[in-house]
């Protein structure tokens, strides 16, 4: 999966794609590199960030998506409104941070036959990163979408649109990340595809203490990781790289 942000703030590539055209062209060079799913978003959830209107949301997210009819695009957005009109003009599949706890959101999707992606997140992304705290991260993340699977099923959503994702930065710290990636397979026993973000996220930073634009080498060893203990979709921003370390894994599962 690999992103683009039509955003001014996103935390490693905001302002670059913020031209439909821009954020057309690179969509499609990210297809060309070996991405299976571009995931397109127009609001940024990153630590710190503001929230901007659906109106706004959708003015930055339509032309590209309309532009990309050939593609299969996911819309990360957590706004019902977005994820309706995402849909008609297109959209394969929702990425949500909320896991459709929005008013509306659940029959939304339940009326499409679009995938989605329940993610677990803590707190609001203006304050997620204050000090979060578990007394059982792995329980409470994996209890969190056991429960949003549920509900989603309960709402008409097939099981087998559902993907899952715990959520790596998103009202965690350094520690609750490294431990739900340790124990990433513990994840897959709720039946459904796993979905990591880990491309270029600060708690790389805090490990290697580099900048976003230099943490290629950390996000392509966490995304080994992460399909090693079960990844089924890997979201990231080097898709030509990425590709590679999942040619060399699979080759390696093949061997005799």
């Amino acid at each position: 999966m690999g992103v683009v942000n039509v955003t001014p703030d996103s935390f490693s590539d905001g302002g670059r794609f913020l031209d439909a055209g821009a954020a057309v062209a690179h969509a499609r060079r990210l297809v060309e590199e070996g991405a299976d799913i571009v995931d397109l978003g127009g609001e940024s959830t990153r630590p710190g960030a503001s929230p901007v209107s659906a109106d706004e949301e959708l003015e930055r997210i339509l032309p590209v998506l309309r532009s990309l009819s050939d593609v299969p695009v996911s819309v990360d957005t957590r706004k019902t409104e977005v994820m309706k009109a995402a849909l008609a003009a297109g959209a394969s599949m929702i990425n949500d941070v909320e896991a459709l706890g929005e008013p509306g959101a659940l029959d939304a999707i339940a009326s499409a036959d679009c995938a989605v992606c329940l993610m677990h997140k803590k707190g609001d992304p203006a304050t997620m990163q204050q000090a979060p705290h578990y007394d059982d991260v792995l329980a409470e993340v994996r209890g969190y979408l056991e429960e949003r699977i549920v509900a989603s099923e309960k709402a008409g959503i097939a099981r087998e649109r559902i993907v899952i994702d715990p959520g790596f930065g998103f009202g965690k710290a350094l520690e609750h990340n490294l431990s739900l990636l340790k124990h990433l397979p513990s994840l897959a026993s709720a039946g459904v595809p796993i979905l990591v973000g880990w491309s270029r996220k600060s708690s790389l930073g805090r490990i290697t203490a580099r900048g976003a634009d230099e943490r290629l080498p950390a996000s392509l060893a966490m995304a080994l990781l992460s399909l090693i203990g079960g990844a089924t979709i890997l979201r990231v921003h080097d898709v030509r790289e990425t590709r590679d370390v999942v040619s060399v894994w699979q080759a390696f599962n093949n061997a005799a």
